[in-house]
């Protein structure tokens, strides 16, 4: 499949996912500026939905990517990595500070996969299991950061 064909380029968030070498940084630094336009002109909490969006539709795209190129889950599918930095940013204010603490956890939550993302890596197949452990991670992440802002910075 063609880089530039539409389910190639949702899948890879625009291309961010074909960037060799941590691919899943590299779709969640490019989750970011979306993240930042979304709180500034409608609402951090318009980033729930946003990611429930992107969650659905990655389950589509991510499954035609992954048939496609052969793979259960492969490297260059970042999409499920955006839904859940999305989710992670919807419960605080728009802040540099927070973006970047949140997109840390985050980073650290989808490797480190706590339960039950981790049950959701290794026992859900298809696009269902892609997106939904880093969509379990984003919900993690955003406690940890709601409670960050509320009692640390």
């Amino acid at each position: 499949m063609p880089w530039y064909h539409p389910v190639a380029l949702l899948s890879t968030w625009f291309g961010s996912g074909l960037i060799p070498f941590v691919s899943g940084t590299w779709g969640s630094l490019a989750a970011l500026p979306f993240a930042a336009a979304i709180a500034w002109f409608i609402s951090p909490l318009a980033l729930i939905p946003a990611s429930l969006l992107v969650f659905f539709i990655g389950i589509w795209s991510s499954k035609r990517y992954a048939e496609a190129l052969g793979k259960d889950d492969p490297s260059p599918v970042v999409i499920d990595e955006v839904a859940g930095q999305f989710l992670t940013l919807s419960i605080v204010p728009l802040d540099p500070v927070l973006y970047l603490v949140g997109f840390l956890l985050f980073r650290l939550a989808d490797i480190v996969k706590p339960f039950p993302a981790n049950w959701a890596d290794q026992k859900l197949e298809g696009g269902l299991g892609i997106m939904l452990d880093d969509l379990i991670a984003g919900a993690y992440t955003a406690v940890a950061l709601w409670m960050i802002d509320k009692w640390v910075i």
